[in-house]
C-alpha cells in the first residue's frame, strides 16, 4: 500500500500525463487554430508576461470634435487584417475540464446566460442542459431571471445593473468561484455589456481571501492578456460571447431586417419604438438623451463617465460575436458582427466540420485608434434625427455613430463566426435558431451551441494548463 505522500506524487504525474494528451491534441486538431486572447507577445516568449498599461487619452481640445476619456485596455501590436480561421472540428478530450482543473465538487468558472428582449429564463433550456454536459461540474452554469419579459423595456442601462446586482448575489452565496464567462443572446448582449462596466475592478466585491484569489487569478493568466487587479465582481473575465446581439443599435438600412429595407418603414420606427418597447428602444435607435450627449450605446463603445466600457470589455481573455448572415428578422448581420457596410462579404455556404449551419470563423485583432468621438455635426444630426426625422437627417447621424461606435469596439481584439440557416428547413426562425429557444421548434442551432460549447472548454484548457504544467 501506498503512503499518503507517495499517493498525492502519483495524482501529481497523472495530471501531467492527461495534460500532455490535452496538448497533443490542440496540436493535431485545427479546432484550437488560435487562442483569443490576442496578446502581442510572439507564441515563443507566452510566458513572459507584462501586465497592460491603461492610458488616457484627453479630449480634444478642437471646435470641431470632442472626445470621450478613454483608458484603453487594448493591445495594438497586431496588423490591421483578420486571419481566416480553417474548418474547425470537435477536440474530444477523454475526461471533462472538471477533474483536471478542479479536485473538489464545487465549480470554479461562473458561466452567465443572459437573455433576449421579452424573454425569460425557459429560452435557455436547451442551452443550458446541453452546456452543464459538455462544460462538466467546474462550470457554474447561472441563468439570469432579473430582466424577464417588460423589464426589457426599462432601459439597458436599467437592466446591466440588476444584472450585475444579480451576479453580486451569486458570487456572494459561491465561495469557491475564481473565473466567469458570459453567453448572451439578443438585447441580453447590451445588458451584459453594461453589467461588466458596474462589475469591473478589483474593488467590485470584497471577497474572503482577496489575496489568495488574486494570486491564483495571476498564476492561470500566464499566457494571456489578463492583468493582475482587472476583474469583473471580482473573478477572472475569460469569454465574452454574444449572440445575435445588435451591437451597434437597430437603427440604419437593414439593422433591423423585418422593416426589409423600405426608408419609410425605417424613419417611422424610430420615434414609434420608444412607446412599444419603452426606454430601451429610444436606446437601441440612437435617440435618447439630449441633443449634446451621445447616446448610450456610443458611449458605451469607450470609457467615459458613465462607466469604463471598453476596459471591461478588454479584461476578457475572449471576446466572440456569433452573427446570422441572414434570415434573421431582429437584428442585421452587421450590427451583429460589429462591421461596416463594405465589410460585408459574401460568406461560405458549408458549415464547418462538426458544426452545423457554422460557416465562418474569423479573427479580428485591435485596430489602435483615438477612440470614438461625437463631433459637433453628430450633435446637430441627432437634434434633428430626434425634432424633425426624415429619410437624409437619420440617415446621415446613423452614418457618423455606426462608424464612431465600430471605431471604439475595434480597439479590441475579436471572433467573429458567421451562421447561415439557409439550409434549414425553418430558416426564417434564425433569431432563434441560433440559442435553440425551443429544443423541437430551433433545433436547427444545435451546432451554434456545439462549437460554443467547444470554444468555451478551449478557453478553459488554455486557461488552465500553464498553471499546471
Amino acid at each position: 500500500m501506498l503512503d499518503n505522500k507517495k499517493k498525492k506524487n502519483v495524482r501529481a504525474c497523472l495530471g501531467r500525463r492527461e495534460i500532455r494528451i490535452i496538448l497533443q491534441h490542440m496540436a493535431t486538431s485545427p479546432f484550437i487554430h488560435a487562442p483569443c486572447a490576442y496578446s502581442p507577445i510572439p507564441s515563443s516568449n507566452r510566458n513572459k508576461t507584462s501586465s497592460q498599461q491603461q492610458t488616457s487619452i484627453p479630449s480634444s481640445s478642437s471646435s470641431s470634435s470632442s472626445s470621450f476619456t478613454f483608458s484603453s485596455g487594448t493591445n495594438s501590436g497586431h496588423g490591421h487584417q483578420g486571419l481566416r480561421a480553417q474548418a474547425m472540428s470537435t477536440v474530444t478530450l477523454g475526461k471533462s475540464i472538471a477533474s483536471i482543473g478542479n479536485s473538489k465538487s464545487d465549480p470554479d468558472h461562473l458561466l452567465v446566460l443572459v437573455h433576449g428582449i421579452l424573454a425569460s429564463t425557459g429560452d435557455w433550456t436547451y442551452a443550458e442542459a446541453e452546456l452543464k454536459r459538455r462544460l462538466g461540474k467546474n462550470f457554474l452554469i447561472y441563468v439570469s431571471s432579473s430582466n424577464t419579459y417588460t423589464k426589457t423595456f426599462t432601459g439597458i442601462d436599467g437592466a446591466g445593473k440588476r444584472l450585475a446586482d444579480e451576479i453580486l448575489q451569486v458570487v456572494k452565496r459561491t465561495k469557491s468561484l475564481k473565473r466567469i464567462s458570459f453567453l448572451s443572446h439578443s438585447l441580453g448582449g447590451l445588458f451584459a455589456r453594461y453589467a461588466i462596466a458596474v462589475l469591473y475592478s478589483i474593488d467590485t466585491y470584497n471577497r474572503d481571501q482577496l489575496g489568495d484569489l488574486a494570486n491564483s487569478m495571476t498564476e492561470n493568466s500566464q499566457g494571456t492578456n489578463f492583468s493582475r487587479g482587472r476583474t469583473i465582481a471580482g473573478l477572472e473575465p475569460i469569454n465574452f460571447i454574444t449572440l445575435a446581439t445588435p451591437h451597434l443599435g437597430v437603427r440604419g438600412k437593414k439593422q433591423l431586417p423585418f422593416l426589409l429595407g423600405v426608408p419609410i418603414l425605417e424613419k417611422l420606427a424610430a420615434p414609434i419604438a420608444p412607446f412599444f418597447v419603452g426606454r430601451t428602444g429610444s436606446q437601441l435607435f440612437l435617440t435618447d438623451g439630449k441633443p449634446h450627449k451621445p447616446p448610450l450605446l456610443l458611449r458605451m463603445a469607450s470609457d467615459c463617465e458613465d462607466g469604463k466600457f471598453l476596459s471591461a470589455l478588454g479584461a476578457f481573455r475572449c471576446r466572440v460575436v456569433y452573427a446570422n448572415v441572414s434570415y434573421d428578422h431582429m437584428v442585421g448581420w452587421r450590427t451583429s458582427s460589429i462591421r461596416r457596410e463594405n465589410e460585408l462579404s459574401k460568406p461560405p455556404r458549408q458549415s464547418l466540420d462538426g458544426y452545423k449551419h457554422v460557416v465562418d470563423v474569423e479573427y479580428c485583432p485591435p485596430v489602435p485608434s483615438d477612440g470614438p468621438q461625437f463631433p459637433p455635426k453628430a450633435v446637430k444630426a441627432k437634434e434633428a434625427a430626434q425634432n424633425a426625422p426624415n429619410t437624409q437627417n437619420t440617415a446621415e447621424y446613423h452614418e457618423i455613430v455606426e462608424d464612431e461606435m465600430i471605431r471604439g469596439l475595434q480597439r479590441l481584439g475579436w471572433k467573429k463566426v458567421d451562421v447561415s440557416f439557409h439550409s434549414a428547413f425553418w430558416p426564417f426562425f434564425a433569431h432563434n435558431n441560433i440559442h435553440v429557444k425551443n429544443e423541437w421548434l430551433h433545433n436547427a442551432g444545435v451546432g451554434v451551441i456545439a462549437h460554443v460549447a467547444d470554444s468555451l472548454r478551449q478557453q478553459e484548457v488554455l486557461g488552465i494548463l500553464p498553471a499546471s504544467l
